[in-house]
């Protein structure tokens, strides 16, 4: 038997592309004669629906595609895709499922057991519990076990957000195969920890088991594709391509032969991958074609700039150099020949004036006042206004170039270097933005060595480093790993420290932008801490 794994991007609440694309796949898979396709979990919809589902008429016009999707299938074709159902006997609830078609009627429907409602997920505020003992049917002769995403990671030892129960441990049915269909976040190395789970269910059920994954960026979360096969010893016999639309074909009747094998890539390429594609469909998802941001010469927007460039090609990148009253000369050299690099638009928007403006105006009120605090947020502020009047002026989207390691600490202006509408590095430590500087940096020199190797610094008073108001970043690195992805317990004293600035800075990160999730706990829709609270342990 041919199965087709269909591997789509699609945007959520997009029911026309969206069926569009499920069509296309189907005739493509029709061409290689297959007997059935299988697409990710919520494929007519998008993951994650969230609150979008308080609204009935959205789910009205889902039905309403679905139906018109069902008429223009091929007849001589398995069709199986996840879809969001009313469940009738819930009220206004509903199940996450999957619908399986043939001769343009659905002749089974199938609905997830298990509901994530940890970290990112929170499927339990609106959809009910299916049962994954009675998603099983026959085609063609083979019995088969359809899985939604969560279903198959009951496992307490590889799972941390553990559930209650583990639907496949009392599952003893003789099946063929199982099919699980998934919108699965991407984390750094997940592809590895996916493999195993789906081993220990293929050698639990005895049988192969084909895992469909959703690609591509949705808000704050990036999926990965990376479907794959394996026969129920754990072989491997298929595999999907990362970060791009892929069709792949398995026969599970000849589990022997190896179809298509992913080569591993390395931490830093698989991290350029996810955030290049994040960035593109962000931009491109909320119906905007160019970018720009604050090119300073320093490392953060330098990255920025690499990524911009790969997500949205050149012509749709504009970098603004914006030297204030500390900005050295050197910064600006750097600036403009890393833009000079990547072949992009570079501006260069003086603002001392308005500066030496706003802070005579303000001393007229409240007099003379020594220079501190008041004076450096005076000038990221005024670049903040800067690069959102560029928006304004050009309905270019502004991105944001924070990373992790300052968000954690609230080293940031509120209005400032804050602003933008997308925060692609702020997942990444200080560490991960130099591996990455480096990665881009391993074929010849594109990003300026200078910027890689001076101190970091805001340039918003006289010989400003980061290091004047941080612990250095290798120690802070470690903290944030520690506190913000682990969640373990301050026992050093950067720890202490560190934890005392982060959550005495809540209230910025609830005003930042989305940040491209890529760590296995990042800021963001994830995680959910209190601003007004004395909770500093």
């Amino acid at each position: 038997m041919r199965i087709a794994m269909a591997q789509i991007n699609n945007t959520i609440g997009d029911f026309k592309t969206n069926s569009a694309t499920i069509l296309k796949q189907c005739h493509e898979a029709l061409k290689f004669g297959a007997d059935l396709i299988v697409f990710p979990e919520c494929a007519i919809f998008g993951y994650t629906p969230a609150d979008l589902l308080e609204r009935d008429s959205i789910i009205k016009a889902q039905t309403k595609f679905i139906n018109q999707l069902i008429k223009k299938l091929p007849k001589d074709l398995y069709v199986l895709f996840g879809a969001i159902t009313d469940n009738k006997k819930a009220g206004k609830r509903y199940n996450n499922s999957a619908l399986l078609v043939k001769k343009n009627k659905v002749i089974r429907s199938f609905s997830k057991e298990l509901l994530p409602n940890y970290d990112v997920f929170d499927e339990e505020r609106h959809f009910e519990s299916g049962k994954l003992a009675d998603n099983l049917v026959t085609i063609k002769g083979k019995k088969f076990l359809v899985a939604i995403c969560e279903d198959i990671w009951g496992w307490k030892d590889l799972n941390p957000f553990q559930h209650d129960h583990n639907p496949l441990v009392k599952f003893n049915k003789k099946i063929d195969a199982m099919l699980v269909l998934n919108a699965s976040p991407y984390s750094l190395q997940k592809s590895s920890t996916r493999l195993e789970v789906a081993k220990k269910c293929a050698k639990q059920v005895k049988a192969p088991l084909i895992y469909v994954n959703m690609v591509g960026g949705q808000d704050e979360l990036i999926f990965d594709g990376g479907s794959f096969a394996i026969n129920k010893s754990g072989k491997l016999l298929a595999q999907s391509l990362y970060f791009q639309e892929d069709l792949t074909l398995v026969n599970i009747d000849k589990s022997k032969t190896l179809i298509n094998p992913q080569p591993n890539v390395e931490p830093y390429e698989e991290l350029r991958q996810a955030l290049v594609l994040g960035l593109k469909d962000f931009v491109y998802k909320i119906g905007i074609k160019k970018v720009h941001f604050g090119l300073s010469g320093g490392i953060d927007s330098a990255l920025i700039a690499c990524l911009a460039v790969e997500a949205l090609g050149p012509n749709n990148v504009t970098a603004l150099a914006l030297p204030g009253p500390y900005s050295s000369k050197l910064s600006f050299d750097l600036a403009k020949k890393l833009a000079s690099n990547l072949s992009i638009d570079f501006k260069k928007v003086d603002f001392n004036s308005t500066y030496k403006a706003m802070v005579k105006d303000f001393e007229k009120t409240f007099g003379k006042i020594k220079f501190g605090l008041v004076h450096e947020n005076f000038q990221a502020r005024i670049r903040g206004d800067i690069l959102m009047g560029f928006s304004n002026l050009n309905n270019s989207l502004l991105i944001n170039t924070s990373n992790k390691s300052e968000l954690t600490v609230g080293y940031s202006t509120l209005y400032g270097d804050l602003c933008g509408g997308i925060s692609p590095i702020g997942d990444l430590t200080k560490k991960q933005v130099f591996g990455l500087c480096e990665h881009y940096n391993k074929s010849h020199e594109l990003i300026p060595k200078k910027i890689i190797t001076r101190p970091p610094t805001a340039e918003l008073k006289p010989n400003q480093k980061d290091s004047d108001s941080l612990p250095p970043y290798h120690l802070l690195d470690k903290s944030v790993e520690k506190l913000v992805v682990h969640k373990k317990a301050a026992t050093t004293a950067v720890d202490k420290r560190v934890l005392k600035m982060m959550m005495r800075s809540e209230f910025k990160r609830w005003q930042a932008p989305p940040i491209l999730r890529v760590s296995t706990h990042a800021f963001g829709q994830g995680r959910r801490m209190p601003i007004a609270h004395n909770a500093i342990y």
